[in-house]
């Protein structure tokens, strides 16, 4: 095979391939519209968003299985259906898949179906998205977290003698090993606030405890190549809004946008991701990952968050950002990485090219969560497509589609329906993500009018009964696992 060495090469090398690829997971969403970069690339999904009616997306017929209790659980359900297996086969080739989560029960079925993994292993995977093996990897990288010890905690009194003997202070963050940060994320600065969480915390072999600043949320994707660490752009974090979930950390979306922040986060945020990728590189992990950093607004500095060894729901902004078009998606260089096609790409130059304001154009997405403290089921929810919003801020349906880019203006937004007739509706339950142009927030970050109408408009066209009247038992609990 001729070495690829220009993004020409990529973009031809992708047009070509033969290779059947299937993203496996809940829904499209993480990777939606590489099907349209990369040939022969498909979704085989649990929850049909587009009702039948996306000609990549393969969602087989419900059959029993054991209730859900992680994204893994659904991805383990789908290897082992006989439609998706009989999907897969009647396509012929040697296949591949990539997940948003997967566990060592997905390589072990992916391997007796023939199907090779494009990813790490998931054993090394866990191992770096432990929140404190996150923070030691950054400190061997030289990229700082947040001031912190890395420690059981026993009680109250155990925790405030931490404190002390790290200098952090009272008020802090702490945080469980693994999990959505809207959920493994506590704010303690009293004894009744360790009282609300201290089951959760303290049955954790070590937890990340770290000081309470003053910050402002971001997330960074990037890519590990034997060429070097490929570096997307730095993406505002849309976090606990009450309107969008009903958790105090919980993310709810991101924007993308030029002046997002200063040249001089923009600069820490890329070197940081440069090192740290570097540093995974060392670890054995290559592909694809995200970073969330914390900027103190007070002092400016810019601190290590959390990292996602995998793609994650900020991967739609990046792989759609103008960039993608101008060059090819992030993902890309994921899938490329794990061809066996041999290259060797400028990355220095490319990095330098994505990180020109030019190349980022203003987007933004929301997911939508029912905020409710109820259980119901849906008779009646909004279908996915471009939807429409009046001057008066109502909000219409204008038609079918699954492209984002066929949103024309800030008053047009792309929906993708999550929940539907027939699911359950429950506390943190995702109904839908929002993508439009323009900003959802204001300078201070709170939504804004034209966001709120989005969010109000929507959730109207939610209709549900009273599990009494559908005489259905209560399966999902409030907290039910994220699988975006």
């Amino acid at each position: 095979m001729r070495k690829l060495t220009t993004i020409s090469d990529v973009r031809l090398f992708f047009h070509r391939n033969e290779r059947p690829i299937y993203f496996i997971s809940a829904t499209n969403f993480n990777l939606a519209g590489i099907d349209e970069r990369v040939q022969h690339f498909k979704y085989i999904n649990y929850i049909d968003c587009f009702d039948g009616r996306h000609p990549n997306v393969f969602v087989p017929k419900e059959t029993p299985h054991a209730e859900f209790e992680s994204i893994e659980d659904i991805n383990n359900y789908l290897l082992e259906h006989k439609e998706v297996i009989d999907y897969i086969g009647g396509r012929g080739g040697k296949p591949v898949a990539v997940f948003l989560m997967f566990d060592e029960k997905t390589e072990a079925l992916c391997r007796e179906l023939g199907i090779d993994v494009w990813f790490p292993p998931a054993a090394l995977r866990s191992r770096c998205d432990n929140k404190m093996e996150t923070v030691r990897i950054g400190n061997k990288a030289g990229v700082p977290s947040v001031p912190n010890a890395l420690s059981k905690v026993e009680s109250y009194e155990h925790l405030r003698s931490i404190c002390i003997d790290a200098a952090i202070g009272q008020d802090v963050v702490i945080q469980t090993a693994f999990g959505d940060s809207g959920h493994t994320t506590f704010f303690i600065s009293n004894e009744e606030e360790w009282h609300k969480h201290a089951d959760e915390i303290t049955c954790d072999p070590e937890v990340k405890i770290m000081k309470r600043i003053n910050c402002r949320g971001s997330t960074l994707e990037a890519c590990v190549t034997r060429c070097g660490t490929i570096v997307g752009p730095l993406l505002t974090e849309i976090v606990g809004q009450k309107d969008l979930t009903p958790y105090k950390g919980g993310w709810c979306g991101n924007e993308v946008f030029p002046g997002a922040f200063s040249e001089n986060v923009r600069a820490k945020a890329r070197d940081m991701a440069f090192k740290f990728g570097n540093q995974l590189w060392e670890e054995g992990y290559r592909g694809y990952f995200d970073l969330d950093f914390l900027i103190d607004r007070d002092s400016g500095d810019v601190y290590l968050g959390e990292l996602n060894p995998r793609v994650c729901g900020a991967s739609p902004m990046t792989n759609h950002a103008a960039f993608a078009y101008a060059d090819v998606p992030l993902f890309l260089f994921h899938l490329l990485e794990f061809s066996g096609q041999e290259f060797d790409l400028d990355v220095e130059a490319l990095n330098a090219r994505w990180a020109d304001p030019e190349f980022i154009d203003s987007w933004s997405q929301i997911v939508v969560k029912h905020t409710e403290n109820n259980v119901d089921v849906v008779t009646q929810a909004p279908p996915s497509g471009i939807w429409k919003q009046g001057v008066d801020g109502t909000v219409a349906y204008h038609r079918f589609d699954y492209h984002r880019a066929a949103v024309e203006s800030e008053r047009e937004a792309y929906f993708l329906r999550i929940t539907g007739a027939g699911d359950y509706r429950y506390e943190g339950a995702d109904l839908g993500i929002l993508i439009t142009r323009g900003r959802s927030m204001t300078e201070d970050f709170e939504l804004n009018e034209r966001a709120n109408n989005w969010i109000k408009g929507l959730k109207s066209y939610y209709y549900g009964k009273p599990l009494e009247a559908v005489h259905e038992p209560a399966t999902p609990a409030a907290g039910a696992f994220k699988i975006l």
